[in-house]
């Protein structure tokens, strides 16, 4: 019987492979929503940058550039490369301004932490009207430089001041606290203690209630004292706040600049013998009494770099410390 065989089936009638749909076209709605989703996230932040290059970047910038010349108040600005820094650094009195700013920042400083750190302990327990006294706090921070200061200058008056009226009472001599050395310097660190130890106290208290309770149950059960429980649950929970205080304080200290000059009746050559003269009190000497406005962007960028490096030596001594406090655990 002979087999049939069916002919091969030519490559016409094989079917065809599905053909895949073509994307649709993207239509200018899609195209919007997709710059905006990837735009949208630099929107946001570009107001903060555009302020930044405004009034950060760009005056720091320009000011590097105004210390490189000659430039008084009225005259085209003369390049003169790194002479207003040989002059800065050959001056007796950049000297006495800087030594100045530290001696008064740290008599300011120490004590002005100290105080908000113990105020803050107080306020953390539970006191009757606790409330009234945390918002009296805030009233020397909410006053202005200018009415606080001329009321510590009255307060510190030689004659008629209320603290040699005080000091009398104990048999001591009236004081002239404006064109004595130490005592100016005190009388200015009490104005800045008095401005901002509140703000630093509430800081402290803020950060005292982020301490969880139970370390100090734990510590109450072992037979822990107050003081001992601040010292080893209160003050180890407080570091990161206390260094930021620290590095804060220490910028304000740099800068001060509205306490002594109304101190010295809006002088500012610091007293006749320069015995309060801060870095700021010298370069609005030089750029607005002087009209060497190249000089005083010169003293504008040395504290500049001065600020630096005070808060980078704060930071890798409280690093340091860290460190060997771990290492020795």
């Amino acid at each position: 019987m002979a087999v049939q065989t069916r002919p091969p089936a030519s490559t016409d009638d094989a079917p065809t492979a599905r053909a895949r749909p073509s994307a649709p076209p993207v239509g200018w709605r899609s195209r919007i929503f997709r710059f905006e989703a990837k735009a949208a996230p630099y929107l946001y932040i570009s107001p903060f940058f555009l302020l930044f290059f405004a009034f950060g970047l760009f005056p720091l910038v320009w000011t590097a550039w105004i210390s490189l010349n000659d430039f008084e108040l009225g005259s085209p600005m003369v390049f003169v490369g790194l002479d207003n820094y040989r002059w800065l650094f050959d001056s007796p009195e950049f000297y006495n301004s800087l030594w100045r700013t530290i001696t008064i920042g740290i008599l300011a400083t120490v004590p002005q932490l100290m105080l908000a750190l113990g105020l803050a302990h107080l306020l953390n327990y539970q006191m009757v009207v606790r409330n009234f006294f945390r918002i009296s706090m805030l009233m020397p921070y909410a006053t202005s430089v200018a009415a606080s200061t001329l009321v510590f200058a009255q307060l510190f008056g030689r004659d008629n001041g209320f603290v040699n009226w005080v000091l009398s009472w104990v048999g001591i001599d009236a004081v002239d606290w404006r064109n004595g050395d130490l005592t100016a310097q005190i009388a200015i660190a009490v104005i800045v203690t008095w401005r901002w130890t509140g703000y630093n106290a509430l800081i402290y208290l803020a950060g005292m209630q982020s301490i969880s309770q139970d370390l100090y149950e734990a510590a109450s059960l072992d037979g822990a004292s107050k003081w001992q429980q601040f010292l080893h649950v209160t003050l180890p929970g407080l570091r990161p706040t206390i260094l930021f205080t620290i590095v804060v304080s220490t910028i304000g200290a740099t800068q001060l600049f509205g306490e002594p000059l109304l101190f010295g009746n809006g002088q500012a050559d610091g007293g006749a013998l320069g015995q309060y003269q801060t870095l700021g009190l010298f370069m609005y000497q030089q750029g607005w009494d002087y009209f060497q406005l190249g000089r005083a962007a010169t003293i504008a960028w040395v504290t500049f770099v001065l600020v630096v490096a005070l808060v980078l030596l704060n930071t890798g001594i409280a690093r340091w410390r860290t460190r060997d406090r771990k290492a020795t655990r």
